[in-house]
Order: structure tokens, then C-alpha cells, then sequence
């Protein structure tokens, strides 16, 4: 059982580090058996294919930022929820799409981390960054 002020700001802090690019400190907030999975993809498995993966958003011209519309806890503190605006940045590109997240804990650590996207949704995001990006 994890208190829930405590799982919320867990979430937030992790979404937070990785929104400033600080791979290190989000990685500390995931337990080492993390299992991260974007629903209709291949889910990552285990906290150095994660921590593979998120990297590649703080590299030079690559990016994320997120909005936290909602957040809630289940009363174990143990489930997080989450429904929020991501954005995956490329450059001058920004891809803005409403994401709502899954998040399981153990022992104060996310042990799952579940976003639910719609396709459409990001396909529309994607064509309205590249609308922004013509001269």
C-alpha cells in the first residue's frame, strides 16, 4: 500500500523529470521490473530498455512536455490515472495529442506505466505540427 499523495507526486515527478530532460531522476521514480506500454505497441520491459528508450527524448532537437489535466489515485494509493496532453518534440516540430495514463506502483515505485492514445488523434496531431512548420 502506497499513500496517495505520495503515488500522485511520484507521477508527477517522474513526467516532470522527463519534461526537463532529466532521464536520471525519472529512472530513480521506476521500480527495476517497469513495464512501460503504449497500448497497440510492443511493450518495454525492464528498467534499461526504458531507461534506453526515454533517452532518446533528451537528445539534442528531440523533446517532451506534458499538461496534467487529471490525476487520481485508487484509496491503496497502488493505481495512478492520469489525463493529460503529451507532446513529442522533433526539432521545430511539436506533436500535441491527449494521452491518459496507467500508472501501477510497488513499494513507491512505478512498476507500470499503461498510456492510452488514439492513433487518429495523433495522426491529426502530427499534421497539425507540420502545418505549423510551413513558411
Amino acid at each position: 500500500m502506497t499513500d496517495l499523495l505520495h503515488s500522485t507526486k511520484t507521477v508527477e515527478d517522474m513526467l516532470r523529470a522527463l519534461a526537463e530532460r532529466d532521464v536520471d531522476r525519472a529512472a530513480a521514480l521506476l521500480d527495476d521490473a517497469i513495464i512501460w506500454h503504449n497500448v497497440g505497441f510492443p511493450k518495454v520491459r525492464g528498467i534499461a530498455r526504458v531507461r534506453k528508450a526515454l533517452a532518446v527524448m533528451a537528445k539534442p532537437n528531440y523533446g517532451f512536455d506534458v499538461t496534467i489535466h487529471n490525476i487520481a489515485a485508487d484509496p491503496s494509493g497502488d493505481v495512478v490515472l492520469t489525463e493529460r496532453t503529451d507532446v513529442l518534440i522533433w526539432r521545430r516540430l511539436r506533436i500535441e495529442f491527449w494521452v491518459c495514463g496507467t500508472f501501477e506502483l510497488r513499494d513507491g515505485k512505478i512498476l507500470v506505466w499503461r498510456d492510452y492514445f488514439d492513433n487518429l488523434d495523433f495522426a491529426k496531431a502530427l499534421v497539425r505540427g507540420l502545418w505549423r512548420l510551413r513558411p
